[in-house]
């Protein structure tokens, strides 16, 4: 027990010795850095160049890191960014031997107390013209100096939104000097291209690169050239959310469309369906007007609503037309000949249209009675107008057996004669009555049956129209599909 209480109490004692040793480093160095920065900044000026030459370019080292993408407003084409921009230089007039100062190496003070280079972003589009965050610095016994600093950026970008919602875009992050010229403040890429390794994934977009380009322009105003940093920001946009919330609901809307050929006319809702259809798709190209920006490169999914919204009222016309053609009557001309060939007899066939009133609901009885009806109509005609002119000829017997028993007996039966023969003109004036009624019924079957023919034509024209539009809106999505791959 007294060994274990021993061997605690100098372990104790150890680190409290080890403490007040770390205490008493630090705070020498504590007091070697305030000595330090007394006589660095004793005669320094952070308004010049440091360097020790005037004719010596002063290079600055940049490196950008794309932190998180905040917002990409395409229609104000806008794109705000939050990135870590770091610059490297070496001052002449911060330097001094790590030796002398207990091996200090490094110090961190404020940016603001030393010389900064002016290196602005070149297509900045934020109205806040502040200065940049006045971080510390990191300051080196050799002289360099290194700054990070973090910004969020609104800088322009060309957007180009031709395959909307499946494009690509480029946006250029372009530094340099603002007041500096090549000759005197030169910038070198730390990196061949930004520093992507704690990018924060965006949900809209995904990040393809962001290769960095050094320029040297010489513009008009002066004639020293002037060198700037480019980053090129490769985006793609993740077209999921708007496949789901915009083109496929567009296209499924688009293939209601057809389908208003195949409701029947007497329904009254052929006409509505269209204008249904059209006002959904104005309410769909109202959004994606909302999200573009007003150019005239006409996006991708706007060109297939417009196109859907053309083929829609160039449905609703047609129905317009087949109804007229449905509900011509018996004062409607005859159909022509050229459309009984054409329209009843192959067309007919070909899409599988019957008689009107005929659907795949009928009994099989009702079907075989109407075609008996429609192949056998003719021939009951000619024997109803047989059976009427056979009962003319009997007529014109009785009328010759009446006379003949008349003549027989004459002296005998004529008050039986005469009433027969009142019955013989009554049987006459009955045998007309007759006709007549049978002349209107023959008259209006066949104003009907004309007005049949209509309908059937107005039928086969649905469905010749239906099989048209369908096979439009199919090639109209796959022909978008394959333009967005």
């Amino acid at each position: 027990m007294k060994r274990n209480s021993l061997s605690s109490f100098s372990d104790s004692l150890w680190l409290l010795f080890t403490a007040v040793m770390l205490q008493a480093v630090e705070s020498a160095k504590g007091k070697y850095a305030h000595m330090l920065f007394n006589e660095l900044f004793e005669d320094y000026s952070n308004a010049l160049r440091p360097v020790e030459d005037t004719d010596k370019v002063l290079n600055v080292t940049l490196q950008i890191t794309l932190s998180q993408i905040k917002d990409m407003d395409e229609r104000n084409q806008i794109l705000s960014a939050y990135l870590w921009i770091r610059q490297s230089w070496y001052d002449a007039y911060l330097k001094w031997d790590k030796d002398e100062y207990d091996g200090l190496d490094s110090i961190r003070i404020p940016s603001n107390l030393v010389w900064r280079p002016d290196i602005v972003l070149y297509n900045k589009a934020d109205d806040d013209f502040s200065e940049p965050v006045n971080t510390n610095v990191v300051l080196r016994y050799d002289g360099k100096i290194t700054w990070d600093a973090p910004a969020i950026t609104k800088s322009s970008c060309v957007v180009d939104v031709s395959y909307f919602p499946f494009d690509s875009q480029q946006c250029n992050l372009t530094f340099g000097s603002w007041t500096y010229n090549g000759n005197q403040v030169d910038i070198i890429n730390s990196l061949d291209s930004g520093d992507l390794s704690d990018f924060v994934e965006d949900v809209e977009w995904e990040i393809h690169g962001m290769p960095a380009v050094k320029n040297v322009i010489t513009y008009g105003c002066c004639s020293e050239p002037y060198p700037d940093v480019t980053f090129i920001l490769i985006l793609k946009r993740k077209s999921s959310f708007y496949i789901f919330n915009l083109l496929l609901p567009c296209i499924l809307i688009s293939f209601l469309a057809p389908l208003g050929f195949y409701l029947p006319a007497d329904s009254g809702e052929k006409v509505s369906l269209g204008v249904t259809v059209l006002l959904a798709l104005t309410v769909f190209q109202l959004m994606v007007a909302e999200i573009m920006p007003p150019s005239e490169n006409v996006p991708l999914i706007g060109k297939y609503y417009i196109a859907t919204m053309t083929m829609i009222t160039a449905s609703t016309a047609l129905t317009i037309i087949i109804m007229n053609l449905h509900h011509c009557g018996s004062e409607a001309k005859p159909v022509p000949q050229w459309a009984r060939v054409v329209i009843l007899d192959y067309m007919a066939k070909i899409f599988f249209v019957y008689d009107v009133g005929e659907n795949c609901t009928s009994p099989k009885r009702e079907k075989e009675e109407r075609k008996l009806e429609g192949d056998d109509g003719c021939q009951r005609r000619h024997r109803e107008v047989r059976s009427h002119l056979s009962n003319r000829k009997d007529d014109s017997d009785l009328k010759e057996k009446l006379n003949g028993n008349l003549n027989k007996s004459c002296g005998v039966h004529g008050e039986n004669v005469r009433e027969t023969v009142n019955c013989c003109s009554c049987y006459k004036m009955l045998i007309k009555n007759i006709e007549y009624i049978a002349n209107c019924i023959r008259d209006h079957k066949a104003n009907q049956a004309k007005g049949i023919e209509w309908k059937k034509v107005a039928k086969v024209m649905d469905r010749f129209f239906m099989w048209i539009f369908f096979i439009m809106v199919f090639f109209m999505s796959v022909l978008i599909i394959g333009k967005a791959a």
